[in-house]
């Protein structure tokens, strides 16, 4: 071989080399280790290599541009290119902020990363700065942007002063900050940034579905304004049982709501809760009931911005739609498309779903919970008179449906739930109060009403409640309604509750929804994350201080690095499973935190 076909042999290895960087550094990882970025109206699931591998753009609900989770094509990763390194990474303070962190033998690297907060409907705007915090620096960037959850290739490429411009689908791209970038036979555009030991290195990336502006962003500006919206958004909360926890769940609430105050149920769609059971859902989407326990865990902290969002979706929603409430709503108040299974992997245990049936379901426990909210924000004099009037429709679906079955709040087979019944009492008892006294007395008979309808067909022959006149097993759900106020906490059937939830769901710390089966609990689910808090507020309502602090430390470790709550969590293997991060989690936790600080009331 002469020394030129050397050379070139060495060159088409180099090049085979960076094609099999850019292919595979997309791959998933496991749960734990994703960091959210989120703007209110899309979110970014970034891992530990700096990849990003989803994003739906322009918005929650739209279909991905990065989808290497679920196995599509696309993602925008900056890299160490030293082999040997370590991940780390933090959030910046009351915000989704993150800093992806690398150690290695020679030094130190950070990669600052964020949405451009607050976010604009039809325009996402990606911010990373490359920071040489020990050392001279090197990284591999690689972007390869496909809508259509992978199907769309970038196309038009040009580059112009240093700038890309490309189209994918629907999106217009616009990428600065990688001049050298250079195009690889897949289509990703991909270079090497080198940043001195102090100094930094800023990458904007534009996605919008509608023309860009012709002046690019400039990244100090962003970066200034972004730090401040987040510094305003986000109270400096204190005397909780976990002040920054707490501050980390209202930033991921807030990052999670949409200007408009829809907020995703999650940011992620199709990823498992049980490897290869089927149980992969699409949560970009707001639910009612998990809008409602965000209100409420907020007003546990006073009257906040995003108490106001809550209830001023929740109420638009039960104007427009009365009795025939949806469970779930686009974050713009539109009907949730049908599930349609995509032609992709999906992540590994799972498949690929997009959409939810969910519209095919009636849900009697969201009038209540609504009820439940708009008492909480009443309470803290946040309802206005567009608020009473869906207060008065939500009784009125109460009045008119409550003895229809249900799907219940696990959106299982219509049944007369028992929980359903009882979070409607609990929400006339908290708006009853508040109404003048007409109102107050037949929405309080209305309650007693409810109550004694349960307790005819729902009440265990133990004492405690069961799930339906059909089901006579425990479930978490059913300590709700002692929590809430449908039932007094001294009374028998809540207490009785209590006890058979910690001899029959309980394990290791961990609490599971209802035992679906003879299996060990465990074989079945997972500990389901939200459970873990309720058993807590349960407790603490009780008098039990020291095992609702340990039922709340316990829960709260149940979590990655990055301080993102899953639906449910893997006890024996100790991974996060389901869709990331699942906002009612750290919603109920949220309140914990400050409920398990005060007495009782």
């Amino acid at each position: 071989m002469t020394i030129g076909q050397a050379a070139a042999a060495a060159s088409r290895v180099d090049a085979a080399t960076q094609y099999l960087s850019a292919a595979t550094q997309f791959a998933p990882h496991a749960l734990r280790e994703y960091a959210l970025l989120a703007d209110g109206e899309r979110g970014i699931l970034v891992g530990p290599r700096g990849d990003f591998v989803w994003m739906c753009a322009p918005r929650w609900d739209s279909e991905a541009v990065f989808s290497a989770l679920i196995g599509g094509s696309g993602g925008y990763a900056v890299t160490p290119t030293h082999t040997r390194f370590v991940w780390g990474g933090y959030y910046e303070d009351r915000s989704l902020i993150w800093r992806s962190r690398w150690v290695r033998d020679t030094g130190i690297i950070e990669c600052r990363e964020a949405l451009a907060f607050p976010g604009d409907p039809n325009r996402a705007v990606v911010l990373r700065r490359i920071v040489a915090v020990d050392g001279d620096v090197q990284v591999r960037v690689a972007l390869d942007a496909r809508a259509g959850f992978g199907d769309l290739p970038m196309h038009e490429l040009s580059s112009r002063d240093g700038v890309f411009t490309a189209r994918t689908g629907p999106l217009r791209l616009r990428w600065s900050g990688a001049a050298t970038a250079h195009t690889l036979a897949d289509g990703t555009l991909e270079t090497l940034i080198e940043v001195r030991e102090g100094a930094h290195h800023d990458l904007v990336l534009e996605l919008s579905d509608r023309p860009l502006s012709h002046d690019g962003v400039d990244p100090q500006i962003a970066w200034r304004a972004t730090e401040r919206a987040w510094a305003d958004a986000v109270p400096a909360f204190a005397d909780t049982l976990a002040d920054r926890d707490a501050q980390h769940s209202y930033a991921v609430l807030r990052g999670m709501t949409s200007a408009g105050g829809g907020m995703v149920a999650a940011a992620t769609m199709s990823l498992p809760e049980r490897a290869e059971q089927g149980r992969n859902y699409d949560y970009r989407y707001s639910w009612i009931r998990d809008q409602c326990y965000a209100g409420q865990a907020i007003a546990a902290a006073g009257a906040l911005p995003l108490l106001d969002d809550a209830v001023g979706f929740v109420a638009a929603r039960i104007l427009d739609d009365g009795p025939d409430l949806k469970p779930a709503y686009t974050i713009t108040g539109s009907a949730v498309p049908d599930e349609r299974t995509l032609d992709l992997p999906g992540y590994p245990g799972g498949s690929a779903k997009t959409g939810n049936w969910v519209n095919n379901q009636f849900q009697l426990d969201a009038f209540g919970e609504a009820l439940l909210l708009f008492g909480a924000a009443g309470r803290l004099d946040c309802l206005d008179s567009v608020h009473w009037r869906a207060v008065v429709a939500a009784v009125s679906a109460i009045e008119k449906r409550w003895g229809e079955p249900d799907a219940g709040i696990w959106e299982l087979d219509n049944s007369r739930w028992a929980h359903s019944r009882l979070a409607c009492a609990a929400g006339l008892r908290a708006i009853a109060p508040l109404s003048p006294a007409s109102q107050s007395a037949k929405w309080s008979q209305l309650a007693d009403m409810l109550v004694a309808d349960t307790t005819r067909d729902c009440r265990h022959p133990s004492g405690r409640w069961q799930r339906s006149p059909e089901d006579a097993r425990i479930d978490v759900a059913l300590l709700m309604p002692a929590i809430r106020g449908a039932v007094p906490a001294e009374d028998p059937r809540s207490r009785a509750t209590l006890e058979a939830v910690r001899v029959e769901l309980a394990d290791q710390g961990y609490v599971y929804r209802f035992r679906q089966d003879d299996r060990p609990l465990a074989e079945s689910e997972g500990a389901f994350s939200l459970c873990g808090f309720l058993i807590a507020l349960a407790d603490h309502q009780q008098g039990n201080e020291l095992a609702a602090v340990r039922w709340f430390e316990r829960n709260r470790a149940a979590c990655g690095p990055p301080g993102l709550f899953t639906e449910e969590y893997d006890i024996g293997q100790r991974q996060l499973r389901g869709n990331l991060p699942q906002a009612f989690v750290h919603a109920v936790f949220f309140e914990t935190a400050h409920r398990l600080t005060q007495p009782w009331s």
